[in-house]
């Protein structure tokens, strides 16, 4: 009895001392000095549990800290990795010497429900091919011509005439929200050749493809946010919370691109579309479900990038007369050294 007692007492002891060290003493004033403070078994866990919902922030201002940029990220189970802002690391990992470094398994599995085979989610022959093929068809003239042409009549149609109607009534505009809007519906455009009509009527309409997108897109990333792995198998596995709404959100992004590849698989020998889906089409050899995995990673990687520039842009608008002149005078020296067929 004595004995059960004293074990009960030291266990409280030492939760009591754990609890006290790695969550209510006072943070040192210099925790980012020499990259993520590690605890003995748990790793970066504690930290990371008090900064997980401003992770960006809190890991940029530990790389910042670093002599190197860059800085070991441990946790529970000997699972670990390196976070680099270093911008000659990332050139040598994702250019010089990509093939060396894989994705690996772990990056895959949290990954798979949402991107499948698609080229961020794979390495080796998968990813060589499906580079190789989207480089070489978007150095193309014709899809070139194919981007530029609905890029502008999207831009012609929808977004200046929404931005005026907002002018000239005074309406207020959710900026980042319309931009957004115009780059899905274009990247959809080149994707599928497919018009989801995200900006179209007053900049509000249809969206829910986008929607179900940004939800799946969000929520996948997140599971790298779990402080244990096993923790995003388990909420999967019972249908719980995000995990139930990441499913219901994947559902409907495969169901609205499997619903295109099956109509456009039937039509293929009928009619020769300039979209990437149909390129990769051309290769009898891919499958309904392996091209829907190809165009969702494309989408992926064309709705971030084709925004942020624009977002940049209207930053920058309202800081006067001489930096509109410039802006123009640059658009104008890109535009004459393009060839560009309306």
């Amino acid at each position: 009895m004595e004995l059960t007692s004293l074990q009960a007492f030291l266990f409280i002891f030492l939760l009591s001392l754990y609890l006290y060290i790695f969550f209510l003493r006072p943070k040192s004033k210099n925790t980012t000095a020499h990259g993520f403070r590690i605890y003995p078994l748990v790793g970066t866990l504690p930290d990371f549990l008090r900064n997980r919902h401003s992770f960006l922030d809190w890991s940029t201002g530990v790389l910042s800290g670093c002599p190197t940029n860059t800085a070991v990220f441990r946790r529970p189970g000997k699972v670990h990795g390196v976070i680099t802002a270093n911008p000659q690391i990332v050139e040598h990992m994702l250019k010089s010497n990509f093939e060396n470094y894989p994705k690996g398994p772990r990056f895959r599995i949290l990954l798979t429900d949402f991107l499948g085979k698609g080229i961020f989610n794979t390495d080796g022959e998968l990813w060589r091919i499906q580079r190789k093929t989207a480089s070489y068809e978007f150095n193309t003239k014709s899809l070139r011509n194919f981007v530029m042409e609905n890029v502008y009549v999207e831009l012609h149609t929808r977004l200046i005439p929404i931005l005026g109607s907002a002018a000239s009534t005074d309406r207020v505009l959710d900026v980042q929200d319309i931009l957004e809007r115009f780059a899905f519906d274009n990247i959809c455009k080149v994707a599928f050749n497919v018009d989801p009509g995200c900006l179209g009527g007053d900049g509000t309409a249809g969206g829910e493809f986008m929607q179900a997108f940004e939800d799946a897109a969000t929520l996948s990333s997140g599971r790298f946010m779990y402080a244990l792995p096993t923790l995003f198998a388990i909420k999967k596995f019972l249908n719980l919370g995000s995990e139930k709404k990441l499913r219901k959100s994947i559902a409907t992004v495969h169901e609205f691109a499997d619903e295109i590849i099956r109509t456009r698989l039937e039509e293929k020998a009928e009619k020769k579309d300039e979209d990437l889906l149909s390129r990769f089409i051309a290769n009898s050899e891919n499958s309904a479900e392996f091209l829907r995995d190809i165009v969702i990673s494309f989408i992926l990687a064309g709705r971030g990038r084709h925004r942020l520039p624009c977002h940049g842009s209207f930053g920058c608008y309202p800081q006067g007369q001489m930096w509109r002149k410039e802006f123009c005078k640059n658009w104008k020296i890109f535009v004459d050294k393009r060839e560009i067929h309306w």
